[in-house]
């Protein structure tokens, strides 16, 4: 089981398990997490599961879609490792991933 480190805007972090095939989101909303809302279940339709993908971890995701691109434009605060939470979908290899949250969702 992955383990998906979420780090909150004053630096707590939050180690949390993840099934195979479930979404960031799914993990981070199942185990608690602060600032990931998901208001809108995971349908890239509202961008409350916004998140930053740690920079190490950005080439070794499958690239946004232009559907959640387009969501993102919504997400407050955008940068480069902007990612929407709900359209990550984990895998083996995502043991470590980091995910830093907004401080708008804080």
């Amino acid at each position: 089981m992955p383990t998906i480190i979420f780090i909150e805007p004053d630096g707590t972090e939050k180690q949390v398990g993840a099934r195979v095939g479930q979404t960031v989101m799914e993990a981070a909303v199942q185990n608690g997490v602060k600032g990931i809302d998901a208001d809108c279940g995971g349908s890239c339709s509202c961008a409350t599961c916004h998140g930053y993908v740690d920079e190490a971890w950005q080439e070794k995701l499958e690239p946004a879609d232009s559907m959640e691109l387009d969501m993102l434009d919504f997400a407050y605060q955008r940068s480069e490792g902007s990612r929407l939470t709900c359209q990550i979908v984990v895998g083996e290899e995502m043991d470590g991933l980091m995910i830093r949250l907004p401080v708008s969702q804080a």
